[in-house]
């Protein structure tokens, strides 16, 4: 039997914690609120009351004073008292916005990194900060105020047909009226609408991301935002929904809505007019007229209660579709653990019948690839683009699991070893390593927290780094990033190697280390590859297939299988699909620019 599911709210007062108590205390003290607000207008119908009583002597009126004086401890209470009830929901709606976050962010620690290429970072930010800071304005404001007007209806249908249900019926006709408007606005198909809007808000952001990153091409090549067409087209999506939603939809309920909610009073009018010859003829006049003077004192509430039952619905919808945002976070796909995880017997590395299928594609990335790197080797992938060979690295250290087949280190099956172990087994060198916005030392720190400060500077010597410290003006405690403080494409990825040699992993895995460096910085690379490598099994990614010539074996993938397989002399000498591409690497190695642009 399928479970049922939980509602939105409780969804997300499981969030909350051990602050989920303060949420139904808050809720409670807000319907006391409420009640305590109502007072004061029961207040002002008594003094008419009196006043009307006793008309023309007034001084008769005796409990006047009286009647002011509860009046104002009963307001003056009621905002005291809402005051603590907003206290108790706002402690809770922080918790649990900071809780969902902590939560998103500790999930997808766990997933794989195949979930970040068809989810943006602007997009991941949308879902879980923004939609995070959504259910906080919920569960802060919105379900207080639900509380309170239902609270408040409740009272005032108790009160409304309490003197006169002819007068009473006609106040909450405008409420009824709102209620319908309300539904027409946020309830059927235009809640789909709704949904459609949040998610082209969504597309938007992350579309916005991309856009922002790609900003120095869009200004090197002279073009526009509307060169940029997904971002083009977010926006106009956007625009499209929200104009159909606003102007579609919403124009005209709205309009009704705030014509009855405001006129209330225009609802009494009629039904006085027709009552008051009868209450004249029967001598109750100035009861009559007590009872119409407290119902149109009541008229005023009920544009205030109406337009909090508004905003606290549209609450509840931003929150829903908010919690559908989250969800998409929360139920990303995280690689499995192995509950018994095994030890790599040595750090060989070996591919079997590998198949490995991208997430909504047909075509397999990888068909039945079978290689074998011995301990200690240094085994280059090289092929045309799009042939495997980064998809193959990627993975050996779980950035994604393969479809079918088993890729082993020491004989044990990635999948049967500790997230833990594996990644203390492996380092990456990749061509655009990032480094974070701190200090050098603590960027190096980042592969081994419990290194110290001549570990660092060890490691920073061995990937040929001293210059760029000596140049710093704090440095290795020089803040990167920050303060003017920039590094070229090649001084990074000498820090980033720094990282790997402190790490001393004994596999290393090398994604085209030297693509974006210039020939200094080439040079420095290639003697911290030394350092680095030294006595490692290594995976190397490369297209400069002048880095490869000394590589124990070479792999060629191609269309996402292995067509050849050996040492670079070997390979050169069989007339392959290699041989082809060494005469073509060093046909371009030989290239320059002629007189006339001609060579």
């Amino acid at each position: 039997m399928a479970q049922k599911q939980k509602s939105p709210l409780a969804r997300l007062l499981k969030f909350a914690g051990k602050y989920k108590p303060l949420t139904f205390i808050g809720l409670f003290l807000s319907g006391v609120s409420q009640v305590c607000s109502m007072v004061p207008y029961i207040c002002i119908w008594l003094v008419m009351r009196d006043l009307i009583a006793a008309a023309p002597n007034f001084t008769k009126a005796q409990s006047i004073a009286r009647y002011g004086w509860a009046a104002f401890f009963f307001a003056t209470g009621g905002i005291l008292i809402y005051f603590a009830a907003l206290m108790c929901t706002h402690l809770a709606a922080f918790k649990t916005a900071s809780n969902i976050r902590k939560q998103g962010m500790a999930h997808l620690m766990k997933t794989s990194l195949g979930f970040f290429d068809s989810n943006g970072s602007g997009l991941l930010r949308n879902r879980l900060d923004g939609a995070a800071s959504e259910t906080e304005t919920l569960l802060a404001h919105n379900l207080a105020d639900i509380v309170g007007t239902i609270t408040m209806f409740i009272s005032m249908l108790i009160l409304m047909f309490m003197f006169d249900w002819r007068m009473g019926s006609a106040c909450l006709l405008a409420a009824v009226i709102s209620i319908a408007m309300l539904f027409v606005m946020m309830g059927g198909k235009n809640a789909k609408l709704m949904m459609d809007y949040q998610s082209s808000l969504d597309f938007m952001a992350k579309a916005g991301t991309e856009y922002v990153r790609g900003i120095p091409v869009v200004k090197v090549f002279q073009q526009t935002v509307y060169s940029f067409k997904v971002f083009k087209e977010a926006i106009e999506n956007y625009s499209k929904k929200a104009e159909q939603y606003t102007d579609g939809v919403c124009r005209m309920p709205q309009s009704v809505n705030l014509t009855v909610t405001e006129g209330a009073f225009i609802f009494l009018v009629p039904v006085v007019l027709l009552l008051a010859p009868s209450a004249l003829a029967g001598g109750s006049f100035a009861s009559f007229i007590t009872d119409f003077a407290f119902y149109a004192v009541f008229s005023a509430i009920i544009s205030t209660a109406l337009a909090k039952i508004m905003f606290a619905s549209s609450g509840m919808m931003l929150a829903n579709t908010a919690l559908k945002r989250i969800d998409t976070v929360m139920n990303a796909p995280i690689l499995s653990q192995c509950d018994n995880p095994k030890e790599p017997d040595g750090n060989d590395i070996e591919f079997k019948n590998v198949i490995f299928k991208y997430e909504g594609t047909e075509r397999p990335a990888l068909s039945d690839v079978s290689f074998k790197v011995e301990k200690g080797q240094t085994v280059a992938l090289v092929g045309p683009s799009g042939g495997g060979k980064t998809t193959a690295a990627s993975l050996i250290p779980r950035f994604w699991d393969v479809t079918s087949g088993e890729i082993k280190i020491g004989g044990v099956n990635v999948k049967e070893i500790s997230q833990k172990v594996l990644m203390e087994k492996i380092s990456f060198v990749f061509q655009n390593s990032r480094l974070f916005k701190t200090s050098i030392i603590e960027n190096v720190r980042a592969a081994k927290p419990s290194a110290t400060k001549e570990e660092v500077m060890q490691a920073l010597k061995e990937a040929q780094c001293l210059d760029i410290i000596e140049k710093l003006p704090e440095g290795i405690d020089t803040q990167i990033g920050s303060k003017g403080t920039y590094l070229s494409g090649g001084e990074q990825q000498r820090i980033a190697l720094a990282r790997a040699i402190l790490k001393d992993a004994p596999i290393v895995v090398l994604d085209e280390a030297t693509a974006f460096a210039d020939p200094e910085n080439e040079k420095l690379i290639h003697e911290a590859l030394k350092k680095l490598t030294k006595g490692k099994t290594v995976i190397m990614i490369a297209h400069r297939l002048s880095t490869v010539v000394g590589a124990n074996k070479i792999i060629v993938l191609s269309d996402g299988k292995v067509t050849e397989e050996g040492t670079h002399e070997t390979l050169k000498n069989a007339g392959g699909l290699y041989a082809k591409m060494w005469a073509d690497y060093n046909t371009a190695a030989e290239w320059k620019i002629g007189k006339g642009g001609k060579e």
